[in-house]
């Protein structure tokens, strides 16, 4: 989990996320994300799902979707070495559920026993 802190003060925990870069699928970039985001090399387990929402940037309003997958750590070391991350944290996926801040993160994180049990 990546921690980040908004207009208030607040430190507010989340999934790593970010932008799609120049010629690179959406999987590519769910890897590349969490490494910059984490320290952590992943590879994809399955997709979890997508979020959509709205946001205030320069004055204006923004539309993001973000596809989130679940992935299995392959290398890396944890790092909040990211300027825009302000800690990270490997969190038991039982507690990971009441430390994220936002409901539409939770609901994805709810499918992750389903899924992790169909990869046994």
């Amino acid at each position: 989990m990546i921690a980040r802190y908004d207009r208030d003060g607040r430190l507010l925990w989340s999934l790593p996320k970010g932008h799609l870069e120049a010629d690179e699928t959406i999987e590519e970039a769910a890897v590349r994300e969490v490494e910059e985001e984490t320290g952590i090399r992943g590879r994809i387990l399955a997709p979890l799902g997508s979020v959509d929402y709205w946001f205030s940037a320069d004055r204006r309003r923004v539309h993001k979707t973000v596809h989130h997958h679940l992935l299995i750590a392959v290398g890396g070391v944890l790092s909040d070495g990211d300027a825009e991350v302000a800690e990270v944290a490997w969190v038991p996926l039982d507690e990971v559920r009441d430390r994220l801040a936002y409901a539409d993160e939770r609901a994805l994180v709810a499918k992750v026993p389903e899924l992790l049990a169909g990869t046994a």
